[in-house]
C-alpha cells in the first residue's frame, strides 16, 4: 500500500469506509444490552486494549497480510470452530477507531492516515472473503450470517432430534450454562459463543447454529482451570417455531419472541474436535450433562482466582482478550507466534492510568450519542492537525 495523500483515491476510500463504519457502530452501541461488572473493570480494559490497538495493529496486520491475504484469511473462516467470525472482524476495525477516537480526541496530531488505511483495508478484504455475498457485514446483509456451506447446514438438520417440555427446560439451562462459563472465561465479554443463520427449515421452523469457542485449555493464560472440560468447540442447532431471527455482527441473536427458548422444538449438538477444518461430528447424548458439569466447576475455580486478582492484573486478562481479537488471522496465517500479544505494552504509564481511571468513572460503557455519522470522524489532513 502507497503512503497516503489528502485527497488521494485511497484516503477517500479510507475515509468512506470510516464513514461506513460510524452509523452502523453507533446502531449496535444502542443495541447492546448494557452491563457492568461488579468485579472486573470491564470499560478500564476495554479503553486500553483499543488503545494498544491503534497503535499497534497496523504493523501487526502487514505481517499478517504478508504471509496470507486477508481475502484468503476470512474466506478460512467460514467453517465451525473458526473464531474469524463475523465480531472479530467488527472487532479489528472498531477496536482500532476507537482507540483513533480516544487519541486524537486529546492530539489530533496522533492521526495516523497511513494506519488507518492499512488496518480499514485489510478489514475490508477479510470481511468480504468470510461473507462472500459481496456484503461486508450482517448489518448491510439483512442480518444475517449464513457463512457455513450447505454440508455443514444439512448435516446439522438431518440429526435435530425433537424435544418435550422436560427436555425444552434442560437444553435451555445446559446453554446457559455454557454461555455464563464462556462470558467469565472471556473476562466479561460476550464473544465465546457466536450465532450463525437464521436458516428457514419451512413450516414455521428456524434454524439457529451457534458455536462455542475454547471451551477447554486455550492461549488464555488463566485457561488451566478448564483442563477437565471435556471440548474446546461445539456447535448446537436449535430448531425454533414461529420465531424471528435476526443476527447482529456483535454475532449474538435478536429474536421475537425475545424468550426463544421456549421456541425450541428440536436441537443437535455436535463438535469438530478432531475433525478436519470444515467438518463436524455429533457430540453423543450421553456427554451432554457431563459438559455442563465441567463447565460449572471451571467457572466457580476461575470465580475465585479472578476474586484474588489485584486491578492491574484484571486488566491485563481482559485487555488481553480484547487485543488479541487479531489473533486467529494470524494463526490462519502462520504468523502469531512472529507477534508480540502482550497487552499492555506500549503505553506509557501516564496514559495507562489516565485511561484506567476514566474507564472506572465512565463505569459502564456509555450510549451512543451526537448524530450516527459522526461517531467516527474522518481522516485529518497534517496541516489541520
Amino acid at each position: 500500500m502507497t503512503e497516503l495523500a489528502p485527497g488521494s483515491p485511497l484516503w477517500v476510500h479510507t475515509d468512506e469506509l470510516i464513514a461506513y463504519h460510524a452509523p452502523i457502530t453507533f446502531r449496535l452501541t444502542e443495541e447492546r444490552t448494557s452491563y457492568a461488572s461488579q468485579m472486573i473493570p470491564v470499560t478500564p480494559y476495554i479503553l486500553v486494549a483499543c488503545a494498544e490497538t491503534y497503535t499497534r495493529y497496523a504493523e501487526m496486520v502487514r505481517v499478517i497480510d504478508a504471509a496470507m491475504p486477508a481475502e484468503q484469511i476470512g474466506a478460512a473462516g467460514r467453517r465451525p470452530g473458526s473464531q474469524i467470525n463475523a465480531v472479530y472482524l467488527w472487532s479489528i476495525s472498531n477496536f482500532f477507531l476507537t482507540g483513533r477516537k480516544v487519541f486524537t480526541q486529546f492530539d489530533p496530531t496522533t492521526d495516523h492516515p497511513d494506519d488507518v488505511a492499512v488496518v480499514l483495508d485489510f478489514w475490508e478484504r477479510a470481511a468480504r472473503g468470510f461473507r462472500g455475498d459481496g456484503t461486508l457485514q450482517a448489518e448491510d446483509g439483512g442480518r444475517r450470517i449464513r457463512v457455513y456451506d450447505d454440508a455443514i447446514v444439512d448435516t446439522v438438520t438431518a440429526a435435530l432430534r425433537p424435544v418435550d417440555d422436560e427436555e425444552r427446560s434442560l437444553v435451555q439451562r445446559w446453554n446457559a450454562t455454557l454461555v455464563n462459563y464462556l462470558f467469565l472465561l472471556y473476562f466479561d465479554t460476550r464473544v465465546g459463543t457466536g450465532d450463525t443463520g437464521p436458516y428457514d427449515l419451512g413450516d414455521g421452523r428456524t434454524l439457529l447454529l451457534r458455536d462455542y469457542y475454547r471451551l477447554g485449555v486455550s492461549d488464555f493464560p488463566w485457561s488451566d482451570i478448564a483442563a477437565d472440560v471435556p471440548y474446546q468447540h461445539l456447535l448446537a442447532g436449535f430448531s425454533l417455531r414461529d420465531t424471528e431471527v435476526a443476527i447482529t455482527d456483535f454475532g449474538s441473536s435478536r429474536t421475537e419472541p425475545e424468550s426463544y427458548m421456549e421456541r425450541l422444538e428440536a436441537w443437535a449438538l455436535f463438535t469438530t474436535d478432531g475433525c478436519e477444518p470444515g467438518q463436524i461430528s455429533p457430540v453423543p447424548e450421553a456427554d451432554v450433562a457431563g459438559i455442563a458439569v465441567a463447565a460449572r466447576r471451571a467457572e466457580s475455580a476461575h470465580y475465585r482466582r479472578i476474586a484474588k486478582m489485584s486491578r492491574d492484573e484484571m486488566i491485563q486478562c481482559g485487555a488481553y482478550v480484547y487485543f488479541t481479537f487479531l489473533r486467529p488471522f494470524a494463526e490462519a496465517a502462520g504468523v502469531a507466534d512472529q507477534l508480540d500479544w502482550t497487552v499492555p505494552r506500549d503505553l506509557a504509564p501516564e496514559v495507562y492510568e489516565l485511561l484506567v481511571t476514566f474507564g472506572a468513572q465512565l463505569g459502564d460503557l456509555p450510549v451512543a450519542e451526537g448524530a450516527p455519522e459522526d461517531y467516527y470522524q474522518p481522516l485529518t489532513p497534517p496541516s489541520e492537525a
